[in-house]
């Protein structure tokens, strides 16, 4: 089974920007535990929704022809508690873009509030210096995976 942790893109903008938006809710089976009485969702959750986020903006930037992958947290502050009911808007944005690799910054809001601000590095595993193969096929953007991107609007930006 795949996670999936945003609910739809409300911005795309191919190669630069993209802004996500992912509803809390108390049907979410990790808040019952997450803490009881005091349900919150997990940061590692935000910071996976995040990667999620870039991640789709760093493949689309490269026609999903790459694997693309998590390679690293280079930032991940945490300023408040997300609980369900919470709207929260993930913002990203390409800072760099590479043969091997892309670096994205990124901002979690809940309407005006500041929830996290999280960076990460991406690496495109085929280009890899190491000279470890991988599988030919693309299991990061699966066909089912592409599906479920069907319906956001990829816009082109003006460069």
């Amino acid at each position: 089974m795949r996670w999936i942790w945003i609910d739809k893109f409300v911005e795309f903008n191919s190669g630069q920007n993209a802004v996500a938006i992912k509803n809390v809710t108390l049907a979410e089976e990790h808040l019952h535990d997450h803490f009881p009485g005091f349900p919150i969702m997990p940061e590692c959750l935000m910071i996976e929704a995040m990667a999620q986020t870039a991640g789709i903006l760093v493949g689309e930037a490269k026609k999903f022809q790459e694997k693309v992958i998590l390679a690293k947290i280079k930032k991940a502050v945490f300023h408040d508690y997300v609980r369900p009911g919470d709207t929260l808007r993930l913002s990203a944005k390409i800072e760099s873009i590479a043969p091997e690799a892309a670096s994205t910054t990124g901002t979690i809001t809940c309407g005006d509030k500041l929830i996290a601000d999280i960076d990460l590095m991406f690496s495109h595993i085929d280009q890899n210096l190491a000279g470890k193969e991988f599988p030919k096929e693309n299991f990061v953007f699966t066909d089912m995976f592409k599906s479920l991107l069907q319906g956001a609007v990829f816009q082109k930006a003006d460069k």
